[in-house]
């Protein structure tokens, strides 16, 4: 293999670097003049007389922010006094509003429970009374009693008792138990009274069991007659729905039968009345459509023979298609032509009808092709908004 020459070094040179020769320097103009330095001296002097009036400027406009500045720290100062005071004073304002609606829902609330306490206690005695009159009534009366409904309000007290919750039949009971259950005052009291006491409670615990269990015999023997009465009503209800043609059990349940009224291939709007509808569905629209006919048929029946009856005129002249030797009217001839003619008009009459029931066939048929585009534009809208609300909601 072949060697790589060494690369040549560069020799340097060691002579010394040339030096650019400097231009001779000049003296200032007017260097050693007096009138000159006087003149330098004059122009400092006014610049610092000028400089010195800028300073003062300065300072007398600063002076005057800073005594704006002050002005407004004092009265920023002045108004968080007020606001912390007009704030103090909201608060107290409201603080007391706040007491007198409190003070003022006690008592709301304190009135009230007076007044449910004294409507209960007006009931306590009523009741009382009534179980004193029933135990002094001998007799036998009605076994249950309807109660009339209130007319301010249109609902009965069961009504009212039943719509009230769990919150307010508590807050009643431990009303009516506060003056039906009287505190025991034993104090005091030696071992005969104790006994006389005991014994009354006793007595008491027997009559309250006593009424319990006929009030609940009474409940039994209403809840017996309310069934025997529902079951006379069913009994009724299917007595009635077999004279209608019924069936027996189509008035006893919760609702009324359905009557039909309307097809459901029907798209016209109907604006037949109800009698109407009802007997169009029970097999009436073979009347119906007869009935139509025959009066289209009385109507056209009147104005045929309403018309006016003309014979055609005489001929005269030669009688066209006259043989020779032949009469110029022939015997009967007009009777016959007069035949023709009515039999005619009886024809053209019959094609009349038809033409128009076909007509208002078409008409019918069209007016049924109108709706269905009509009802299937107004889906296809329909449809669209929907989308569009589908959209705008994601």
């Amino acid at each position: 293999m072949k060697s790589t020459p060494a690369p040549r070094r560069r020799r340097l040179s060691r002579r010394p670097a040339r030096r650019r020769k400097k231009p001779p320097q000049t003296p200032a103009e007017g260097e050693g003049d007096p009138e000159f330095i006087k003149r330098q001296d004059q122009k400092r002097s006014d610049l610092d007389d000028q400089l010195k009036e800028y300073i003062t400027e300065w300072r007398k406009q600063r002076s005057k922010e800073e005594d704006e500045l002050k002005k407004l720290k004092e009265k920023q100062a002045k108004r968080k006094v007020t606001r912390a005071e007009e704030e103090q004073k909201m608060a107290q304002r409201k603080k007391e509003e706040e007491e007198r609606r409190v003070r003022e829902a006690e008592e709301k609330k304190q009135r009230e429970i007076e007044e449910k306490r004294m409507r209960l206690e007006e009931a306590e005695k009523k009741r009382q009374a009534m179980l004193q009159a029933m135990k002094d009534k001998d007799k036998k009366g009605p076994n249950f009693t309807i109660a009339k409904k209130d007319a301010g309000l249109g609902l009965s007290s069961a009504a009212m008792e039943r719509n009230k919750t769990k919150e307010q039949l508590e807050e009643e009971k431990k009303i009516s138990l506060s003056f039906r259950i009287k505190p025991l005052a034993i104090e005091g009291f030696g071992e005969a009274k104790l006994r006389e006491k005991a014994q009354e409670l006793w007595e008491l615990i027997v009559k309250l069991e006593t009424e319990k269990y006929d009030l609940e015999e009474r409940q039994k023997r209403q809840d017996y007659d309310l069934k025997e009465l529902k079951e006379r009503q069913k009994q009724q209800l299917r007595h009635k729905a077999l004279k209608k043609g019924l069936d027996p059990e189509a008035l006893t349940g919760k609702y009324p039968p359905k009557i039909q009224v309307a097809s459901k291939y029907e798209r016209r709007v109907d604006t037949r009345s109800y009698d109407d509808k009802k007997k169009l569905f029970e097999g009436g629209w073979d009347e119906i459509s007869k009935d139509s006919n025959e009066k289209i048929w009385n109507e056209k029946k009147e104005q045929y023979t309403g018309r006016q009856k003309s014979k055609l005129p005489k001929w005269f002249g030669e009688r066209p298609g006259k043989k020779a030797g032949e009469p110029e009217t022939p015997e009967g001839e007009e009777d016959a032509k007069a035949d023709e003619d009515i039999v005619e008009d009886d024809e053209e009459v019959e094609e009349e009808v038809v033409e128009e029931e076909d007509e208002e066939a078409e008409e019918d048929e069209e007016e049924e092709e109108e709706e269905e585009e009509e009802e299937e534009e107004e889906e296809e809208e329909e449809e669209e908004e929907e989308e569009e609300e589908e959209e705008e909601e994601e």
